[in-house]
């Protein structure tokens, strides 16, 4: 007989990266591989040939695939599709240099342009003097004046500079051009997908020692040029019992929250109603409590509840922040399995 599920920890996929660095070892106790710049942490991830491995309990060695194919109506709380993948992608990000500019396709090009959609958001968890990011283009810019900025190397005065600080959050939904900056340190939380067109990338050479590939007209497919000028998420806070919290995002695949804890503080269930939920501590520390298993909880740590499972309590000690990813009401429940 299977055991039931319980909240579910797994061990993080490292990503040798450029623009990487250490610091995801230094802030979160990542165990990186000696050597190599490490620019991301796949925390928990369910993409062809990188997919996360539970790390605790009874199904310990199992992956996320089996539990999408074997138990995934328990996990999502709703029948799962053959082929049918886990809707979300989480990271945690550590910008040394910047990165490339960048865009993703918004669903209306992703498949004639044969990729997938991807909206995302950034909680900067460190943030260095200085650092800056770029999002989105200025009023005014065309397809064509970008594209003469990207070969004339002066592109970057195309997008807009956000000087974010250490708990600020920006939603980027596809189509918007976007680049981390140096110096910062994020969770990224998106849809499940990887697809990125690289639009410039400050004319630096990749790992290899060779420029890496530019993808420019499907770049400039997939690019919102009458995109808003961006904004740091607004800091809109709900008084909870022992601190605060508030919205972060509200996509078509995601929920996002923020929980501040000023005191020790109990949540019964961090779950909506018949789904599942991710929760993220990005400082002091947690422990989800259940009754076959409990979970401790610290920096750079997640947790994934399913929707089936008893209900879990989540119990913050005194200075903890929270993140916690639920299901859109509307979210789509059926995203096939590409390669």
């Amino acid at each position: 007989m299977s055991p039931s599920l319980y909240p579910l920890t797994f061990l993080p996929r490292f990503k040798e990266r450029v623009w990487g660095g250490r610091r995801l070892a230094e802030l979160f106790g990542k165990p990186l591989p000696a050597g190599p710049p490490i620019g991301e942490s796949w925390e928990i991830c369910d993409r062809p040939g990188d997919v996360s491995v539970i790390r605790n309990g009874p199904l310990a060695g199992r992956d996320l695939r089996w539990l999408m194919e074997c138990r995934g109506a328990e996990l999502l709380g709703h029948p799962v599709a053959a082929g049918q993948r886990f809707p979300w992608l989480i990271k945690l990000l550590d910008a040394r240099e910047d990165l490339s500019l960048q865009v993703h396709p918004p669903p209306h090009r992703a498949g004639e342009l044969r990729g997938e959609p991807k909206s995302e958001l950034w909680y900067f968890a460190e943030v260095t003097p200085g650092a800056r990011i770029f999002a989105g283009l200025k009023a005014g810019v065309t397809s064509d004046a970008f594209a003469e900025r990207v070969a004339d190397g002066t592109v970057a005065d195309c997008l807009h500079r956000l000087s974010p600080r250490p708990g600020d959050a920006i939603f980027l939904a596809s189509g918007r051009v976007h680049a981390l900056g140096a110096g910062t340190v994020v969770f990224e939380f998106q849809q499940n997908s990887d697809t990125t067109y690289r639009v410039f990338d400050w004319n630096r050479r990749g790992l290899d020692g060779r420029p890496r590939e530019l993808h420019l007209a499907p770049s400039l497919r997939s690019i919102d040029f009458e995109d808003p000028a961006p904004v740091l998420v607004e800091s809109v806070w709900e008084r909870t019992p022992a601190g605060a919290r508030r919205r972060l995002a509200r996509d078509a695949v995601f929920h996002l929250d923020e929980w501040r804890f000023e005191s020790a503080g109990t949540v019964p269930d961090p779950r909506r109603s018949g789904t599942c939920a991710v929760v993220a501590v990005v400082s002091g520390a947690a422990q989800c409590r259940h009754p076959s298993l409990t979970v401790d909880l610290h920096p750079g740590d997640f947790a994934l509840l399913s929707a089936v499972m008893e209900a879990p309590i989540l119990e913050a000690e005194a200075g903890t922040t929270l993140l916690r990813m639920t299901p859109s009401p509307g979210m789509p429940q059926s995203t096939p399995l590409c390669s």
